[in-house]
């Protein structure tokens, strides 16, 4: 029975994985992107973007990355690179989508996606409840601290994403903590689970 070896998922292996995907490495471009592909979706997803919407700047971030491997030179990891590159990626969206008009509203298609989703599962109710929380964040601090606490990114690679200096990234995540600790503590002195607005 042949066991599969689980690769080496460190920054510097995905980096030289991305080096030699540049050199036209088929193999090392796809365990860049397995390695990856979670991560930079879950960023877009905290970024505010819907989930199919977040698929498409998943694979829109891949597709940029490709066409500019070439000039990767590894100075930061891959996966700053990458995560860059979602952030634009998902300005340029909602820039896009802010200059067209909405062609209907979205409580339907939202409403049968939540009753559609699973119940009961382990840590479905907390996920949820981070969520929303998340959601009420102001963007600045709900992107620094998905990039450090939830993806687990250095804070000088978050400031390298997020284009602010790293004490700005500090400042932001704490005020993220502060806020967060204070509302799940006003939802449990009110007995509710915390809903977006």
């Amino acid at each position: 029975m042949a066991t599969s070896v689980m690769p080496d998922l460190s920054e510097e292996s995905i980096t030289a994985w991305a080096l030699a995907a540049r050199g036209g490495d088929r193999d090392a471009l796809e365990h860049v992107v397995r390695a990856l592909q979670r991560d930079v979706r879950r960023y877009v997803i905290y970024l505010g973007v819907d989930p199919q919407t977040a698929d498409d700047l998943t694979q829109e971030t891949f597709l940029r990355a490709l066409g500019s491997l070439h000039r990767f030179e590894g100075r930061s990891s891959a996966r700053t690179w990458l995560l860059a590159i979602a952030r634009r990626a998902v300005v340029d969206s909602l820039r896009r989508a802010s200059a067209r008009p909405r062609a209907a509203d979205t409580d339907d298609w939202q409403s049968a996606v939540e009753r559609a989703q699973p119940r009961g599962l382990p840590g479905y109710e907390e996920a949820v409840a981070l969520a929303e929380l998340l959601a009420l964040l102001p963007a600045e601090r709900r992107e620094a601290f998905v990039l450090t606490q939830l993806l687990g990114l250095p804070y000088a690679e978050a400031a390298l994403i997020s284009n602010c200096p790293v004490g700005t990234v500090r400042s932001r995540v704490n005020r993220a903590r502060s806020t967060l600790v204070r509302q799940l503590h006003e939802a449990e002195l009110a007995g509710i689970a915390p809903v977006a607005a």
